[in-house]
């Protein structure tokens, strides 16, 4: 049973999380994105641990070149709430989809009593 539960809650965050494609369109709307928030998206080979490194003070993300569209498009939502983004910078779709975006990388705060959790079982 508690395989049947962690399925539950797996499918459950993930359909709220995969609210697009992961196709290359996406991923070029999000390096837009980047982009408009005056940071360098740069792919280059390296031993990440995570996939990427953050360069704060250069404005520089490198992320590994050898990562496939949709783990590229992960580690770009992964990095995107912790960057300093100044909102006035983008533009009026391109807020609107980062404010979108952060919603859905929040933490919820709401816990749905009806999923059960492993602590609960």
């Amino acid at each position: 049973m508690i395989y049947s539960a962690n399925f539950l809650i797996l499918a459950i965050e993930t359909e709220l999380q995969m609210n697009f494609k992961y196709t290359p369109n996406t991923l070029k709307k999000l390096e837009e994105l980047f982009e408009e928030a005056r940071y360098v998206i740069r792919y280059e080979k390296g031993n990440f641990n995570s996939g990427y490194c953050i360069l704060e003070d250069m404005r520089v993300a490198v992320i590994n070149r050898f990562l496939s569209t949709e783990s590229r498009i992960n580690v770009l939502l992964e990095i995107l709430p912790t960057l300093q983004v100044t909102e006035t910078d983008l533009s009026g779709e391109m807020l609107k989809w980062y404010k979108q975006l952060i919603a859905t990388q929040a933490p919820s705060t709401d816990t749905d009593p009806t999923v059960q959790t492993q602590m609960d079982i």
